[in-house]
């Protein structure tokens, strides 16, 4: 673990993943005999991103499906946000390499697109800088608990200032946990890690911004959550017998039902 970790160090975090093959969160591409050992980590190569090389066109466009480029900047950031949480609690949970590729999303160059216009709402990039430096450092989680709290109040401060709507932005990461989801199990495994802790993380968010909701809405909308993420058996480390999909999808259409129509 710590070797991998070394060698982005030697790289500097924030930019040895920029065109390189160690991305997570792919979007339905299939792994090559060379990428199966990344994959082990949580993270893909080359063709990861729905087939797109290295993320390469997060840059203009963003993830398959999640076009960066005209993704209203709430839902942007409750997508980068999903990515920190899976990453947070990876790393509390004690695997810092699988956490390591979700945690660049605040920082690196690669996912710039994500990050468009935060730093006039807060954004504290250092506080991003400085988990990773920790991770490259091989440091535990224990050790910069209060870093790791700094950043996840920063994240929470951003989007209270950048709003939207919490039933629509619910609604939407319903939708993409669905679609990670689905990339991430196939025949009943878990077949692309990374992919399954992004869902997990994009749940945990939901959780956060149902408190936005009118009283009624919350409550009954955070039961349905709480339901949902407790489908993740060991959290976001992918167990030995996943959750199916499709008991995943009808807890997210739940989800959905439970939030409070628009007018």
């Amino acid at each position: 673990m710590k070797s991998s970790i070394k060698k982005w160090a030697g790289l500097g975090l924030a930019t040895a993943f920029v065109g390189s093959t160690l991305v997570s969160c792919s979007s339905g591409g299939e792994a090559g005999a060379e990428d199966s050992e990344v994959s082990q980590s949580g993270e893909m190569g080359e063709g990861g991103e729905g087939g797109e090389s290295g993320e390469s066109g997060e840059g203009e466009g963003g993830e398959a499906g999640h076009n960066m480029a005209t993704l209203p900047l709430p839902k942007r950031l409750a997508f980068m946000s999903g990515h920190v949480q899976a990453g947070l609690a990876l790393y509390r949970a004690g695997e810092a390499e699988m956490a390591a590729p979700h945690l660049l999303h605040p920082v690196s160059e690669t996912h710039e697109a994500e990050r468009k216009g935060l730093d006039k709402l807060g954004f504290e990039a250092p506080l991003f800088e400085n988990v990773s430096k920790a991770l490259e450092e091989g440091r535990p989680a224990s050790e910069v608990e209060d870093q790791l709290k700094k950043a996840e109040a920063n994240i929470a401060e951003v989007a209270e200032k950048a709003g939207g709507d919490p039933a629509e932005i619910i609604a939407y990461l319903m939708d993409t946990v669905v679609e990670e989801y689905t990339v991430a199990i196939t025949d009943g495994k878990v077949s692309d890690p990374g992919e399954y802790q992004d869902a997990f993380g994009f749940a945990i968010v939901a959780l956060a911004r149902a408190d936005k909701l009118d009283t009624a809405s919350a409550e009954k909308a955070k039961k349905e959550i709480n339901t949902l993420i407790a489908l993740w058996p060991a959290a976001p480390i992918p167990p030995e017998d996943p959750t199916p999909v499709a008991q995943i999808s009808a807890q997210t259409s739940k989800v959905k039902l439970a939030l409070p129509i628009s007018e």
